[in-house]
Order: structure tokens, then sequence, then C-alpha cells
């Protein structure tokens, strides 16, 4: 292992463009389920329901947030019907698969969507049963990424020291609250998230090729 990191003992993924690249678009179809959701709720044209969807999304940290607030949207059936994709953009990744299982100590999912849909996308991805835990967004009691709740939640939910965690994300916002508490941060730069002018001082690793980069940590001496 890597010097810096010998100390971690918990090893924390989000779920979307980060287990799986964000060049597979997969959350592309979720986000345009989003915005037919938001434009059949409200009874708005599709540009209108994407402008609100996207205003509930940075105003609240998730759509689902600004639909829950604004409109009193039942999660269930938000998430049932936006999750409901088909996944062939997806493929076995045997070589994430293999890094993942060299790291030592815990390996959890942490993500805004809901454990049926990631547990999906985790078979998909050759990675069932390669974690210990989803901590998804009924977890969170309904608070996500990036409110402070949602990472304190997950610490006491599994007896984890922020200390000894990293934590692998793409939206590079959702590691501040990570590292706040003392988490080692990783962020997976894929072009999902276009501000290059924002903050990065609460990134300890960029990452390109999470599999790659992986392999270089567990094999560094």
């Amino acid at each position: 292992m890597l010097p810096a990191l010998a100390h971690i003992d918990t090893w924390i993924f989000d779920l979307e463009d980060t287990l799986y690249p964000a060049r597979a678009d997969l959350f592309g179809r979720i986000d345009r389920r989003m915005t037919a959701f938001v434009q059949e709720l409200l009874g708005v044209d599709a540009r209108e329901a994407h402008r609100i969807q996207k205003a509930y999304f940075h105003g609240h940290g998730t759509t689902l947030a600004g639909l829950m607030a604004e409109h009193d949207v039942d999660p269930h059936a938000f998430l049932a019907y936006v999750h409901d994709v088909e996944m062939d953009v997806l493929e076995e990744d045997a070589p994430l698969a293999a890094a993942i299982a060299q790291l030592p100590g815990r390996k959890l999912v942490f993500t805004n969507g809901d454990k049926p849909y990631a547990l999906r996308v985790l078979d998909r991805l050759g990675l069932g049963g390669t974690f210990e835990a989803v901590h998804d967004l009924h977890a969170m009691d309904l608070v996500p990424k990036p409110n402070p709740r949602a990472y304190q939640g997950l610490c006491d939910a599994y007896d984890i020291d922020p200390a000894r965690a990293l934590f692998v994300e793409d939206m590079a916002r959702n590691l501040a609250p990570a590292k706040a508490i003392g988490m080692t941060t990783a962020w997976i730069d894929n072009g999902s998230e276009q501000s290059p002018d924002a903050d990065r001082s609460f990134i300890d690793y960029t990452v390109r090729d999470l599999a790659g980069w992986l392999q270089d940590i567990t094999e560094a001496t």
C-alpha cells in the first residue's frame, strides 16, 4: 500500500460515474426520466422541466430533495420511475473488481440513489458481493449528499472512524463534507462535473482511471 494511505481501513465509493465510466452515460438516461417526471408533475414543457430539475439539484442537493420540499413528492414513486432504465451500456469490469478486491479493509457504496438500483448496477459491473453494504438515500433518511448529516449517519451506521476512511466520488462538492470530518478524498475527474474554477482544496487525490489508480496505490512501495 502507498505509505500515505497505509492507515486507511475503510474504502467508500460513490456509484454513478464513479464505479462505471461517465462515458457510459447511464445517468444521462436517469436524468432524462427526471425531466420527464417534472414535466408531467408540473404540466410544463420539456425545457422548463429541465430548468426546474437542475435548479432543485443545485439548490437542494438532489432533484428529489427539491421535489419533496416544494411539491411533497413520494420518494419511492420518484426513484422507481427514474431508475426504470436499461443497463445495456454497462459492462463487466474485471480489472476494477480485482483492484477493489486487493484493498485492505472494508468497502462500502455511498449513493444518493436507492439500494435496489445500486445492486442492479453492481451486478452488471461484476461487482455484486464486492461491498459490505450499500448506504443509500433511504438509509440517509432522505437527506442526501452533500448534507453533512448524510456523512455522519454513514459513519454512525458502520462505526467508521473518518480519519481512517477514504471516499471516492466524481462530484467534487460531495467530497467537501467528507474532508471536513477527516476523511481522505479522491475525486474522479471524468469530465462529468464542469466547474474548473471551483475550490479543490478539499481534494487529496485526483483520479482519472479508478482501476489503474487503485492498482497503483496497492502496489506502491
